[in-house]
């Protein structure tokens, strides 16, 4: 692809390197940025830039947040005990929309995949393990997505756990097997959670 400015290239490379996006998608997006008012392209470069400097993560869970304690940990009509535990944060936002769970969440960050040279040394499985062993947890719901690499992870933490005296259980299978969570339907979503089952029991069927 030639390009009559190296500011032009510049910018579709940059913009290429965003997930899903292609040098010719990223080409139509920059060309549109060039269309629309200055304070507008200055208005997204802001807060791009405000994200990655200001950003935090929650103390407790790990999801993203403004503050050092998100909005969900440090809501006291949430369920302390029970903890949801899920891959990243749109698999919080996406069960957040199903309006059927009220306890909180553990954000792994990712999901173990060898493939990808991702172990449990990458995630924040030690901090939940640490909060299980503090007697803080009656219950953790494995959310992660119905994939090989999903079940690994739920595996490998339900190994971990079994010298404590904690229930463990999972969301139902109303989630295709090899299906991400956040592209499941809010009702779907919302009964798997409501109707969750003992993670032994899961592994008996499988």
């Amino acid at each position: 692809m030639e390009f009559s400015s190296k500011l032009l290239e510049n910018a579709v490379y940059h913009m290429s390197q965003l997930p899903g996006i292609g040098k010719r998608t990223a080409l139509r997006l920059v060309l549109h940025l060039l269309q629309q008012p200055v304070e507008q392209t200055s208005d997204l470069s802001r807060s791009l830039l405000a994200l990655r400097e200001e950003i935090k993560f929650c103390s407790n869970c790990h999801n993203i947040s403004d503050v050092a304690l998100c909005q969900i940990c440090a809501n006291p009509k949430r369920e302390q005990d029970v903890v949801c535990v899920v891959e990243d944060i749109r698999d919080v936002m996406a069960i957040e929309n199903t309006g059927q769970y009220i306890g909180l969440y553990h954000v792994l960050g990712g999901k173990i995949s060898p493939m990808e040279g991702i172990g449990p040394q990458d995630l924040t499985i030690s901090s939940l393990i640490s909060k299980v062993g503090q007697n803080q947890i009656k219950e953790l719901i494995f959310a992660l997505s119905s994939t090989m690499e999903g079940d690994t992870t739920n595996f490998y933490i339900y190994k971990q756990l079994k010298p404590y005296d904690i229930k463990i259980s999972t969301i139902a299978r109303g989630i295709s097997v090899g299906d991400e969570l956040e592209y499941a339907d809010e009702v779907t979503l919302g009964r798997s959670i409501l109707n969750r089952i003992p993670f032994e029991g899961s592994l008996k069927a499988t």
